[in-house]
């Protein structure tokens, strides 16, 4: 089995080893965070930012294969790894003078028009410049068998709540299959668990059946059809907007945290914490003596203060991030205080980004199910009546992701109200309260002078600018923004700058985020081969099998 033990590769020219269940990130990353990509249209030098297979930060080749994502990928002996572009190497790319050439911006998308007989030479040369990398070598080997199941109960996140919505389940009579994306063994008790696996709805739920198409990394199509499906996704860390906040060495919690583990140290030595919650104390906790400071949009919880002080780690509450300085890695971070205080700088090698968590609501968008806008969290959630049960007939919500609306769903009610086909009750929207924060802050940010490029959207290199440009020019919400300028457009499906990308347009356009929308959510929810997709033609389970 792949990972079970130490296996050697190379990369740039030098053989890496990895220990057993290693990925290809966490060995490359020993020495500091790496430049691993250059960015789609200024060829920016790119790092890993989420870690966990969200983001596009840790593109790389691997035997020939383009857009692994090396964060994702545990390498088997004799693996050759490779920049995914960058000439001669991703962290010294000759190309990355257009970043500098072009300090307004490379309109890729709608320059160069006049005259029109220069268009298809303007178009054959950002191609060659700025595409996502050369097609893979080989012909791709025959997929496995295509898997083909039809479980009662689809539970999708194997984490805290779904392993527990699991047990009930069980209890209920029911036997669930559990969908986890972590990699590694996933151990259940009266379930079925896959692992490495994400799914997706294809097409929306009808009749009370669920159809899935499903991916186990790395290379197998699943095939599902359901009666229901409870979605326990969680939660996930949240990116900032600041100028240069897409460098090597910005990373989220979860970034940071994926790359610590036992006798292993952290991939930064002096790193600033954004945040002043709960998961400030678990970076605190595992990578405390790697911390420089810690630096809050708000307040600062006692219990965050307690453990910085423990490990004399300076505080700085009430500040607002405007720059990180550094072009292949972050080496120094401009802040002010908030309320036209002063402005100050630290020294650092990272910023970790641990201000804010959101819920994984895209599978419910996907399937149809109704969102409302929470103004205290600042995110959409999913309505649910009492045992967790959305507007859609069959699909349930426990966890984090449900959010405010459903702190006190219960696995066993949920579990009793699947399997007695509750009909569903009244619906429970999250509690009215103070407007989040983070509102407040974006506010006091854009009045501020800028410096550095300010990327709305890391993955399509899409600047705040242009977003305030599109506003101007009489464009209204965020799916008009997305087709306009490629905001959302990326491989994370919007999940890192739609959320701050509301709030900005909120502010610009004077009207509340639930006005401003959302982008549509098309399947699949994460990336998956065509290959493994198109195998599944055919394959999905009958109506009576289900």
């Amino acid at each position: 089995m792949a990972g079970d033990r130490p296996a050697r590769f190379s990369y740039r020219g030098r053989s890496v080893r990895a220990d057993p269940g290693e990925t290809v990130l966490g060995a490359i990353a020993r020495r500091g965070v790496p430049v691993v990509a250059r960015s789609n249209r200024y060829r920016r030098p790119r790092g890993p930012f989420c870690g966990v297979g969200q983001c596009t930060g840790c593109l790389v080749r691997v035997n020939g294969v383009p857009g692994t994502r090396a964060c994702r990928h545990v390498p088997l002996e004799g693996d050759r790894v490779e920049d995914e572009r960058g000439w001669p190497s991703a962290r010294f790319d000759l190309l990355g003078a257009i970043d500098l050439l072009f300090p307004g911006g490379f309109d890729s998308l709608r320059g160069l028009r006049r005259p029109a007989f220069l268009t298809p030479v303007y178009q054959w040369g950002v191609r060659r410049l700025l595409g996502v990398g050369a097609l893979p070598e080989a012909a791709p080997p025959a997929r496995p068998p295509v898997t083909v199941i039809a479980p009662k109960v689809v539970v999708v996140g194997g984490g805290r709540s779904g392993r527990a919505v699991a047990q009930a389940l069980r209890t209920e009579g029911l036997r669930p299959l559990v969908l986890e994306r972590a990699l590694g063994p996933l151990a259940l008790e009266g379930a079925d668990g896959r692992p490495a696996t994400s799914a997706t709805f294809l097409p929306r739920p009808a009749g009370g059946r669920f159809t899935m198409l499903g991916f186990t990394e790395p290379d197998r199509g699943v095939a599902l059809r359901t009666r229901a499906v409870v979605i326990a996704t969680g939660s996930y860390d949240a990116g900032l907007l600041f100028g240069g906040n897409d460098r090597p060495g910005v990373l989220t919690a979860e970034g940071a945290l994926s790359l610590v583990g036992p006798g292993r140290r952290p991939p930064f030595r002096r790193a600033v914490v954004v945040g002043g919650g709960g998961r400030v104390r678990d970076v605190l906790d595992r990578c405390g003596d790697a911390v420089a400071a810690v630096v809050a949009p708000s307040e600062i919880r006692p219990e965050v203060v307690r453990r910085a002080s423990e490990l004399d780690v300076p505080l700085y509450p009430r500040s607002l991030v405007l720059r990180a300085a550094g072009r292949s890695g972050v080496r120094r971070l401009y802040l002010r205080t908030r309320r036209r205080g002063p402005t100050f700088s630290l020294a650092c090698d990272a910023v970790v980004l641990a201000h804010r968590r959101l819920p994984h609501t895209q599978l419910f968008f996907q399937a149809g199910a109704r969102l409302d806008w929470s103004d205290a969290r600042g995110a959409y959630f999913p309505v649910v009546d009492d045992a967790g049960a959305t507007t859609v007939p069959g699909l349930y919500a426990i966890g984090s992701v449900a959010g405010d609306a459903a702190p006190g769903v219960r696995p066993e009610d949920l579990a009793h109200a699947l399997a007695a086909r509750r009909p569903v009750g009244p619906p429970r929207t999250a509690a009215s309260g103070p407007v989040a924060e983070i509102v407040g802050y974006y506010r006091e940010l854009l009045g501020e002078r800028r410096r550095g490029r300010w990327m709305a959207c890391p993955c399509e290199d899409v600047l705040l600018r242009e977003i305030e440009e599109a506003v101007a020019a009489g464009y209204r919400g965020v799916e008009v923004t997305k087709r306009y300028t490629g905001l959302g457009t990326g491989l994370c499906q919007g999940r890192y700058c739609v959320p701050d990308a509301l709030l900005v347009l909120s502010l610009l356009e004077g009207r509340p985020p639930p006005a401003v929308g959302y982008i549509t959510q098309r399947p699949p929810v994460h990336p998956m081969p065509l290959a493994s997709l198109a195998e599944l033609d055919g394959a999905l389970p009958s109506e009576a099998e289900a």
